[in-house]
Parts: structure tokens; sequence; C-alpha cells
């Protein structure tokens, strides 16, 4: 794990396997990030169409609360279900002004607002306590029946109170019941804090915040398989050193400060380029095959171009080859990228059945290391699959670019000819035009100025003359 800091600025994580990037987390701290807090809000409207309420929670946006978020404590009286309806009707148990606790599920994008919930949970470092749910379970990742058996046999023993609900994470594996207890105590006791903020802040209000991503790397992403922790601040890194001394006992070495001020951690470790990779459209794959990751309002679509390939036999074998990488590289981009949402990926066309099977197989052992949910479908008669992927939270792409003021993040932009014509356009309409004043000057871009003026000055001056007027091309710094 690598985490580099800009005090007071900027937190970014790494994480590596043999030398390649697997994870990438990025937090500037002047962009707030609220997935994971709690707050004091209040339902300022409530839309049926929908069966939503949107919750005013003190942020720029409102909140969006659907019905099977809202915990049955919130309803207004009584509402008997008709046959087959699994909720009520929204206007029903709810009304607008009313008070509610909700937390952040999906942090807001674009013209969205965030995606909330009043089923609250609070992630410790071996447990997830969960309020209003007070199922007790044991993550799915965890696959060895005798520790699943063991882990449950302590959660009875621990045995929480009514409403509250305990979920064993990956991190708890192999860790003594007496660990195990103080993770919960702490949990609980942060839940009581909690319930005291709500009684005494005025709605709305935030009651409880996230840590920060350098803490909170450490928390969710350190597992026995982390060897070495490098840090670039000193008090980063004993923050974190505090953190392993509890989690980690044993190895009291495990956190290294990177202190060579003539090059950075990633260039140390050759991070650099794998790192900027995250932000190119393209991905080279070891067999000469691209992968092209395009985003859309709806979707992510991936396309996988092969290498050079000659020969029916060579087809089918370079197809396999090339869609196996390929299968493997989209998981791992996946998780780089955190791209949530359907995903549609293009496989060069296989028509045996055995090697669709195989580079399904693949896709799924490569998501089976993903924090996040996801769902695949089998590979279509055309080609496609289908891909459903729970977004963690704000992507590094998302936090770190914009769309660009040229193409308004189209990609593409007309080209300077057509730029040139339309502009010429202008000119002709307002030479004709009385009272033109002489000179004529019409205000451009730098770049398309320079254009006009080595491709169209003729055209200009004749133009001009025509009507006795000069025509001036002035650079307008403002525009593109």
């Amino acid at each position: 794990m690598f985490i580099g800091v800009l005090p007071g600025e900027l937190v970014e994580v790494v994480l590596t396997e043999d030398g390649a990037v697997q994870e990438y987390y990025v937090e500037m701290l002047h962009q707030a990030k609220t997935k994971g807090n709690i707050y004091k809000g209040y339902i300022h409207n409530i839309d049926s169409a929908l069966q939503a309420a949107f919750i005013n929670y003190g942020a720029e946006r409102n909140g969006f609360l659907q019905i099977d978020e809202v915990h049955p404590e919130y309803y207004q009286g009584s509402y008997p279900l008709k046959k087959g309806q699994r909720f009520p009707l929204i206007q029903k148990v709810l009304k607008a002004g009313q008070e509610v606790l909700v937390q952040v599920v999906k942090e807001p994008t674009g013209k969205k607002g965030a995606f909330v919930t009043s089923y609250l949970s609070l992630p410790g470092r071996y447990f997830v306590y969960t309020l209003g749910r007070d199922q007790q379970g044991v993550s799915r990742k965890i696959e060895d029946e005798k520790e699943r058996e063991r882990l449950k046999s302590c959660i009875d023993q621990i045995s929480p109170p009514d409403g509250v609900g305990l979920i064993v994470r990956t991190a708890g594996i192999g860790r003594a019941k007496t660990e195990l207890m103080r993770d919960y105590k702490y949990l609980h006791r942060l839940w009581g804090d909690i319930r005291k903020k709500v009684q005494s802040e005025k709605a709305p209000a935030q009651v409880y915040k996230e840590m920060e991503l350098s803490v909170r790397a450490a928390r969710d992403y350190l597992t026995q398989e982390v060897s070495e922790i490098w840090v670039d601040d000193p008090d980063t890194a004993a923050q974190i050193r505090e953190y392993v001394a509890l989690a980690f006992p044993k190895s009291p070495d495990m956190v290294k400060v990177h202190t060579d001020h003539d090059r950075t951690l990633w260039e140390r470790f050759g991070l650099t380029k794998q790192v900027e990779q995250i932000y190119s459209r393209e991905v080279t794959l070891p067999s000469g095959g691209r992968l092209v990751f395009d985003h859309t309002e709806a979707l992510t679509s991936v396309d996988i171009n092969s290498g050079k390939i000659g020969g029916e036999q060579s087809f089918a074998k370079m197809a396999l080859k090339t869609n196996s990488e390929a299968a493997l590289e989209i998981a791992r981009q996946l998780r780089l990228r955190d791209i949530g949402g359907q995903i549609v990926i293009d496989f060069i066309e296989m028509k045996d059945n055995k090697h669709l099977r195989e580079v399904e197989k693949v896709m799924r052992q490569a998501l089976k290391t993903d924090r996040a949910r996801t769902d695949v479908s089998g590979i279509s008669p055309f080609g496609l699959m289908e891909l459903v992927r729970q977004r963690l939270g704000s992507s590094a792409i998302s936090v770190s670019t914009e769309p660009c003021p040229c193409c308004g993040g189209t990609g593409i932009r007309r080209n300077l000819e057509w730029q040139a014509m339309q502009a010429m356009k202008t000119i002709h309409r307002l030479l004709r035009r009385p009272g033109c004043p002489n000179p004529l000057q019409v205000p451009v871009g730098q770049e398309l100025a320079i254009y006009m003026l080595n491709n169209k000055r003729e055209l200009l001056v004749e133009m001009g003359a025509r009507v006795d007027t000069r025509v001036e091309i002035v650079v307008d710094p403002k525009l593109p």
C-alpha cells in the first residue's frame, strides 16, 4: 500500500500486487466527500410518481430517498398493505417537514443529488454495525465454512441489542473474540455519541463524518496480504502506525516513510506510468490488442480491438487469447477507474462455445477480488457481455477531470475550416448591413485567428473591397 499526501489538500492511495497497480483512490480535501456521512435532515417534498422523498440535509441539492430505503419507524400512522404490495405508498406514510436521520449511500453526480438511506451503518475494523436491520451475518467473501461458523458463534456471544445488526468484514478472519468485542464496543459507543448529537442539533445538520482517506485506507484496505505500507508524510505515517499497532501487533515495522526528496514515492516504485494510464481512453494488452473505454450518460462501453491476426485457425486462438487478456484487464480497470452502473463489453467474435465459456469464467474469476458488488451476464450471440457494478465512491477520474471547454465533453469539435466558414458567413452578413463600421473588427479565438489569417486572408481582403471596408480579425482570449 502506498499513500501519497499533500498535507491539508490531497491524499492518494495505491494498492499494488507484484508491482502492478490494482486499486487507486484519490481525495482532494476541498471537495468534501459525503458518502458514509450521517445527517439530520427533513423532508422537503414527496414525489408520489417516483415513490421517493427529497431530503434537505444541508447540501446544495436535496438527497433522494426511495420508499424501500425508509425505515418503518418513520411511518406516520398505519397503512395496511394490499396483496402483492411490499411497501406502503410514500405519500400515505410520510409528510413534508418531517425530520429524518439519513446516510449518504451514493455521492451526488452531475445534476443528480445524493442517494440516501434511513437504514444506517457504521463501518469498523472487523464489523459493520447496522441500525434498523438486526441481521447478524458474515461477509460472503469469507468462504471457509469452519471460520464462518466460528464468527457466527462470536456474534451470538456478543449478543447485540434489538435493532442492531453486525456483519463480520473480511478483516475479521482469524481474529480472537476479544479483538472482535473491542471493535463492537467502539462502534456501540460511537452510535451512542451520534444519538446524543442528533438530540442537540437542529435539522439540517451533519451528525457523523467519515474518516479521511489516509486513515480510512488503513481501516478498509489493510489486510493480512499487505506486507508493507509506504507513506511520504511523517505525520500521516504516525497516525497509521497507531492503527497498525492495534490491528497487526506482530508487524510493528510494516509502515515505512519515504524520505527521498529527489524523487516522488510514485517514481521510486515505478507507479507513475501505471497511474497515468487510468486517465487514458485506450489500454494496451500484452498480445498487442487494445481496450477502448467510452462513457455515456446511460452506460460505459468497452471495445476490444485485436492485434494482427492471419488465418482461420490462428484467428480462433488469437481471439481466445486476446479476449482472456481483455477480461483480466477490464476487471482491473473497473476497480482502478471505479466505473459503476451498466457496462457493456464488445468481445472479439468467437464461434466455439467452449471458448465463450472460458472467457466468461476468466471474467467472473477476475471480478472475485473486487470489493464492489458485481453481476455478470454471459456473452450474447452478438459477442456482447453485460455487467453491472456498484460504484464505491468518487473515482479518481471524476475527482480530477472536467469537461473540455472546446468540445463540452463530447470528445469532438468542429474543425477549423468549418469554424472559419461560419466566421466568414457572419462577416458577409455584417458587411452588407447599413452603417457597417470601417474597419470591421471580428473577434475570434486565437487558434481560429491564426488559421484564418494564414488561409483566408485574400478572401477577407476581397470581401472588404467589394463594399470599400477593411476587415480585421481580432484575437479574443475569452473565446475557445
